[in-house]
């Protein structure tokens, strides 16, 4: 009898041969990658052949599913930093601003106002659906973000470093929420959640993501000019930073997600050698497709049939009010006035605003801020409704997401993008 585990092994390694061999005509079809992972994760989980096998308590499992994500996402937000080189001027991170500063907090107060009103829920446990589902995927929307250090496209750059802070700057509702349903009496903790959670974290966040890989790239480059590092371990100087900087920025109680993209964003702008961060994207970006295949894959063999149904009215309304209203609404409202970062004088595209819109892709980030929750006290059937609409968001959006990215980025390159690029200082109008 074939070992469960080698079965699985070849399975894997048959679906990583086809997906790389079919690239080519996936990227023209309306699919992405992790639908075509998490239908597969479906096929080998408990409604298909049954090869991947988890128990009801294993789905809840908030420690093995927390470090799972976590390292997807850290790997992920540098993935971002690394390929913005905008520079650090307010006009050009004005969308970035905009989309974290309104756009966040908008649909964090919008989604917590459906849970309170629509699901039953308290404030702590609705604020709290609001941070798990309002950040965007840095992950799986790698369709819709820049392709690479030279895409200046602003709806991708937009969403590139839209997924690269709101992981990070989803954190401080997290808290807020479980602190809310640890403690209804706000006087007891608001203050220290202001100073701690909110000022300090930020800031350690921001400060350690500038420091850790300034130091290290000095390093690195002091001791290539004695002595060249292994061309096939250079690489792992990337893999390095992101570890370091995530960790030492944890020690003191910051935001280690917003320090790795920080520090994304500092390697691309410190190395004397343009190439020396063009090639660890490369590395970064292989190592994020990877990990990809694996979090769809255990995401689609852990959905139940039964819980998803249990609570399947209360998903819908969450996902027809985050998809079709909370999240079009609220990216109209934060791009009022905002003109393209090529002119002072017209305003943002309706289609770049729209698309902005649209493209709320939720995945692995909402998975880490779920498994966070449970690890910390988040438990009985809060949890399990928070979960089980958490989950069925996520495969929605990989569905309708995933379906309607390809079509949508063609008809935005024709017709949009190619106007401004071509002439950055007119209007979309003057040419059509």
């Amino acid at each position: 009898m074939v070992d469960v585990y080698i079965l699985d092994l070849f399975i894997i390694g048959l679906l990583l041969l086809v997906v790389t061999l079919g690239s080519g005509w996936i990227t023209r079809l309306p699919l992405s990658f992790a639908l075509i992972y998490l239908v597969v994760g479906i096929i080998l989980g408990p409604y298909g052949i049954g090869l991947i096998q988890l128990r009801h308590e294993d789905i809840f499992n908030a420690e093995l599913l927390e470090r799972i994500t976590e390292f997807v996402v850290i790997i992920s937000v540098f993935s971002c930093g690394l390929k913005i080189i905008h520079p650090l001027r307010l006009r050009i991170w004005n969308i970035t601003l905009r989309l974290i500063g309104f756009l966040m907090p908008i649909s964090i107060f919008a989604l917590a106002v459906v849970g309170k009103l629509f699901l039953g829920m308290n404030w702590g446990e609705a604020i709290l659906l609001g941070a798990i589902l309002a950040p965007t995927d840095p992950v799986l929307a790698s369709e819709v973000q820049l392709t690479d250090t030279n895409d200046h496209d602003e709806l991708r750059f937009g969403l590139t470093s839209e997924g690269g802070l709101n992981d990070a700057l989803a954190f401080p509702f997290v808290y807020f929420s479980l602190y809310a349903l640890k403690d209804s009496n706000w006087e007891n903790w608001f203050k220290d959640w202001i100073a701690v959670d909110l000022i300090w974290a930020i800031a350690a966040g921001i400060i350690t993501g500038i420091i850790v890989p300034k130091a290290i790239v000095f390093i690195d480059q002091k001791i290539q000019k004695r002595r060249s590092a292994d061309e096939l371990m250079e690489d792992f100087v990337a893999l390095s930073i992101i570890l370091l900087t995530y960790s030492l920025t944890e020690f003191i109680n910051g935001y280690g997600f917003l320090a790795v993209f920080v520090a994304g964003l500092e390697v691309q702008r410190t190395y004397r050698d343009p190439e020396k961060p063009l090639e660890q994207l490369e590395f970064i970006e292989r190592l994020e497709k990877l990990l990809e295949v694996g979090t769809i894959l255990l995401l689609g063999s852990i959905l139940l049939l039964k819980p998803i149904l249990t609570y399947a009215t209360q998903s819908l309304i969450v996902i027809v009010f985050l998809f079709l209203v909370i999240r079009p609404v609220g990216a109209w409202i934060s791009t009022i006035g905002k003109h393209p970062m090529e002119s002072r004088r017209q305003n943002l595209h309706p289609a770049t605003r729209w698309l902005l819109g649209w493209f709320g892709i939720r995945g692995v980030g909402s998975l880490y801020y779920l498994a966070y929750a449970l690890g910390k006290g988040l438990e009985g059937e809060s949890a399990e409704k928070i979960a089980w609409i958490t989950y069925t968001t996520i495969v929605a959006s990989a569905i309708v997401h995933g379906i309607s990215a390809t079509p949508l980025m063609n008809w935005y390159e024709r017709r949009i993008s190619k106007y401004t690029k071509a002439a950055p200082h007119a209007t979309i109008d003057e040419f059509e």
